[in-house]
């Protein structure tokens, strides 16, 4: 279990996320055309997961207009971006926002990554969202960065996270 807050009030998450060097878990997630999306989806690739609370606040949706600015042009990175969100949702923002360098995946299925990445807030206000985190995996999927923002409405170090790639 790992301590964040929101508001400056302390809350608890589910676990921790992956350290650094280890393997990323496998998740089992649903895309905006409601197909499964798999780690090994993304065989050989760099991934970025972008894991947050919701697309409809207003820092969510700067993170991800963010990292989808910043992976332009780079074919060997997939962003991944991850929330409980409905695929629909995703759709809707992503078309209005014009992301474009981003895949969007919903874990209301499974809830494999709230489960294997310990994200899940378990208290305070916004319990059973996602809390705000960033990981980077290598193209062998191995955890090269792995942040829990401490403050949900902060965003996440965009910058230590590019570097990690």
């Amino acid at each position: 279990m790992a301590q964040i807050t929101f508001k400056d009030t302390p809350i608890n998450t589910n676990g921790s996320l992956p350290a650094v060097g280890s393997a990323a878990p496998d998740f089992s997630l649903v895309n905006t055309d409601l197909s499964t999306v798999t780690l090994a989806d993304f065989a050989g690739k760099k991934v970025i997961l972008n894991i947050f609370p919701s697309v409809d606040t207003g820092v969510c949706a700067t993170q991800l207009k963010t990292f989808n600015q910043r992976v332009a042009g780079m074919d060997d990175v997939v962003l991944l971006f991850v929330s409980l969100d409905l695929p629909f949702a995703y759709a809707r923002f992503c078309g209005a926002e014009g992301i474009e360098n981003a895949v969007t995946a919903s874990d209301f299925r499974s809830l494999s990554i709230g489960d294997d990445y310990g994200v899940k807030m378990t208290d305070g206000p916004l319990a059973g969202l996602y809390a705000r985190a960033a990981l980077v995996l290598d193209a062998e999927h191995n955890v090269t960065y792995s942040e829990l923002v401490s403050e949900v409405t902060h965003e996440p170090n965009y910058d230590a996270a590019m570097a990690a790639l």
